[in-house]
């Protein structure tokens, strides 16, 4: 077996992930002239420049970020064996994931991950909508791509949008479409789509990209335009556009895990008529060659059975 210098390994991590050799030789306690020498021996034996240097400013260069990639995967794993044989078994574990699916579903849930898995010590990174999925930015992600060959994914939900507001505007809803009169219950006689469109739309730009694509969707679903005059409010993401449904500004169109606490569930009225599918699935990803790591394959595990238990994954 043909190896590199085992030693420079963890040096190299050190420095592409603090981008400084001084601060990898204070990490790792030792000088910063032993960390340049490690650094120029692993360069020289794989016959690659890894760093671009720039006086006191250190990048990876494209051959450096790949051999990132994988050495950094292996020297995790070699830490997290080491950890089980030691029987130290608290997983560190870095979760990149949705700043609204993180806020609405997952947050609340912790506690309960935290009481049935109390080794797990997760901490959770906001990642944009397309999060780059590597090593170097977190251990394992909640994604709605699946197009790198290079990791795993378990399907967490399909997105459907569906209208809501506040209690006190449905009350208004009611009053002015003469509703009031009629006793409140699952009888509810549907809304119809101009109906809706009497009050004011709230639009979560970020869906589609596109300004009123969720309502545009939603229109489309039932062979509609929106209708001429509709009043359209935009917001950049739906945690906005809900906030403002929250305090009685009009109607937003959300999802599932949105609502998915009893406190939301209560603040909001789920108006009688139709969803719409976005085309969006959530997956939890996770490097396919770190599968057998305990830690994330607990988390793995967890998130189904709450999904499912929860009613966003449907079995």
């Amino acid at each position: 077996m043909k190896l590199p210098p085992l030693k420079a390994l963890p040096v190299f991590e050190a420095v592409a992930r603090l981008n400084s050799f001084s601060l990898a030789a204070e990490e790792l306690a030792i000088t910063q002239s032993a960390v340049s020498h490690q650094i120029k021996q692993l360069e020289t034996y794989l016959g690659e420049r890894l760093f671009w240097r720039s006086g006191r400013a250190v990048t990876l260069t494209e051959e450096g970020r790949q051999y990132l990639d994988a050495v950094g995967s292996a020297l995790l794993q070699i830490e997290r064996a080491s950890e089980q044989l030691l029987g130290h078994e608290e997983a560190r574990l870095r979760l990149s994931v949705f700043s609204s699916f993180a806020v609405r579903w997952l947050v609340p849930r912790l506690p309960e991950l935290q009481r049935l898995h109390p080794q797990i010590d997760l901490a959770l990174e906001m990642s944009s909508e397309n999060p780059l999925l590597s090593d170097r930015v977190a251990d394992c992600f909640i994604t709605i791509h699946t197009r790198v060959a290079a990791y795993s994914y378990e399907h967490l939900y399909t997105e459907r949008l569906f209208p809501v507001c506040s209690q006190d505007y449905w009350q208004r809803i009611r009053r002015e479409l003469g509703r009031d009169v009629e006793p409140e219950g699952r009888d509810e006689k549907p809304l119809s789509p101009e109906e809706i469109a009497r009050f004011p739309l709230l639009s979560t730009h970020s869906i589609f990209d596109r300004a009123a694509g969720d309502w545009q969707a939603w229109y489309r679903e039932i062979d509609e335009p929106v209708p001429t005059g509709a009043r359209v409010q935009h917001f950049s993401h739906m945690l906005l556009a809900l906030e403002a449904a929250r305090f009685h500004q009009g109607i937003a169109l959300t999802n599932d895990y949105m609502l998915s606490t009893r406190k939301d569930s209560e603040d909001f009225v789920r108006l009688p008529t139709h969803s719409v599918m976005t085309g969006d699935k959530f997956y939890f990803a996770w490097k396919t060659s770190r599968r057998r790591e305990r830690g994330i394959q607990t988390l793995r595990r967890w998130l189904v059975d709450e999904a499912i238990r929860g009613g966003l994954r449907r079995e």
